[in-house]
Formats: structure tokens, sequence, C-alpha cells
């Protein structure tokens, strides 16, 4: 079935008034993510811009009048959280599917400990990072999500970051977990069809999806979608799934356009040097060399134009 072929759910979860800012990325991943998994969702938020989003006295997750379940979680322990309330769940023989939902912040870093130990023991549920590329949610501070030469709080002049970011996909791969995947709200058929997937297999499931942030990035609202296709179309965020950490499908494999078109419109990027751009550059292009080499290397791999 290809994913024009698809069909998903067009009820609604999501009413307004919500606490995200106007072009939010992160909305319209739950949006997608919703459609396909339906009402009987109960979510697991550490701190991060969806937490205020869905509390009172205006929660904006619904199931027909009834609220989807969320219960807000520390820091760095979604993962965790999770993992025990679906074991309950699954003592009950409750189908509601727990899902850890959280921040780059709270899964590159802070949860980092939880979400590897979650994955090594392959706890039966669903993980999703939701990746504004640093802690939006308190004024744009660094994390290891952050790409090199973008701008952010707490970097010491030139006050942009020099390191590149940390791939959380790789570390997924290492841990062999049944499926990993990443996605972006650019192409939803993509992100839907990839959590139909992992809703039906058992154990960790994992996804890394993108989500373009207007006032951390610095680009206009009606951008967002536009810099989630700029972002795979110019290999800065590749899409691709893993199944039991070796096989490795690309879903996405677009004619490259240059890097540049994707930086060119974030204020993040302004202050990076021609040599911030190449180290970027480069890690973007060894990245994918990378990705390519474990989709073919044991024959299996299938690639999707």
């Amino acid at each position: 079935m290809t994913e024009t072929q698809l069909r998903y759910s067009k009820d609604e979860y999501i009413e307004a008034p919500t606490g995200f800012c106007p072009g939010c990325g992160v909305a319209l991943a739950l949006r997608y993510f919703l459609k396909v998994l339906g009402g009987k969702v109960l979510f697991v938020m550490p701190p991060g811009c969806s937490a205020p989003s869905v509390v009172f006295p205006h929660p904006s997750l619904v199931d027909r009048g009834r609220l989807i379940e969320v219960i807000h979680c520390p820091f760095g322990s979604a993962a965790t959280f999770a993992a025990g309330i679906q074991s309950s769940f699954e003592a009950r023989e409750d189908d509601t599917i727990a899902v850890a939902w959280a921040g780059d912040g709270a899964t590159f870093d802070i949860g980092m400990a939880g979400v590897s130990a979650c994955a090594e023991r392959n706890e039966n549920i669903i993980y999703v990072c939701y990746d504004n590329e640093a802690y939006m949610n308190t004024g744009n501070q660094r994390s290891s999500a952050t790409p090199c030469g973008a701008r952010t709080t707490t970097n010491p002049p030139p006050a942009v970051k020099q390191e590149n970011q940390k791939d959380i996909m790789w570390i997924m791969m290492g841990h062999g977990v049944p499926y990993a995947a990443t996605a972006t709200i650019g192409y939803a058929d993509d992100l839907m069809a990839k959590v139909k997937k992992a809703r039906d297999i058992k154990g960790f499931r994992f996804f890394h999806v993108l989500t373009p942030c207007v006032p951390g990035w610095g680009f206009r609202p009606d951008m967002t979608l536009e810099m989630s296709r700029l972002a795979v179309q110019t290999r800065a965020f590749p899409l691709f799934e893993v199944e039991h950490g070796s096989k490795v499908k690309i879903t996405k494999d677009p004619k490259p356009k240059d890097l540049a078109e994707y930086l060119r419109p974030q204020g993040r990027f302004k202050q990076a040097t021609a040599a911030d751009v190449e180290r970027l550059k480069a890690y973007v292009e060894k990245r994918w060399a990378k990705l390519n080499w474990m989709a073919n290397f044991d024959g299996r791999g299938e690639r999707e134009s």
C-alpha cells in the first residue's frame, strides 16, 4: 500500500485554545500522531513546549469531549514513567497506549539514561522526541541536538554552537530496538505511515520528529512546513526507519538542495561564519553517506523516492 492510499481518521483531537506558539511544529506533530493512535492514549510529558499546552483550565486534547489522559513527570523520567504505566495497562488488559512525549532536552540530554535503560529492556512503549533543537520552552538554551553554527542564549561569544549534533538514531541502532524512525511535519503521510507501523509492533519504539520552532529558529510563522521540508530536501534531517538495529530504509531520497536554502531564512544562523557552515555541511554529508551505507550493507535495504 502506498502512502497516498493510506487513510486516517478525520477526527481532530486538539481543540483551541492551546498554549502552542503560532506556527508551532510540535502542535502539528501531536495532531498527526493522534490521527493514527486515536483517543485511547496516555501521554507522559516532562517539562517542555507541549506540557503547558494541555493543562487545566484550557486542556486542548479531547476525545469526544473526554480528556485524553496526560501525566506530567520530572524532566528526565518520561521513558520510565511510561514503561511503568504501560505495564499496569497490560496487567489490567487495558489496550490504552502509553506514549512518552518529550523534547530534545528531555531526550538527548537530561533523560538519556532513562531512554537508554528502557530501550535496553525493550519496554513496550512508544517514545517520541519532538526535536526543536534547543531548550525552546525556556528561551533557546543549547542542547546536544542543536546544530553547529546555530545561535543560542547559552553559548559564549560568538554565541553559536561549535559542536555537531548528537546522532540519536545511531544510538537507537546500537540498542537494537524493534523500531526507530525519523519523521517531520512537512511530510505528514510519511510520519503517519510510520506511526501506523509502530502501533502494531511490540517493544520499544522510538521516534525522532523534527518540529521547527518559530521564535527559537527565527523564521516567519507561515514558513513552518517549508522549513520542515527544506530540512529533508537539503539532507539536514534525513527521513528513514530502522528495524532491529540493522535493517535501514531511507523513506525520502530527494534530489538534494543546497544547505544554504535551509539556513538562510533562519535567524539563528545569521552569526554563523563560513567555517561554521562548512563544518555543518561536512557533518550532513558524512551522516548521509553513513546512512546510505547502512541502508545497503546487508542487501536488504530498500529505497523509496
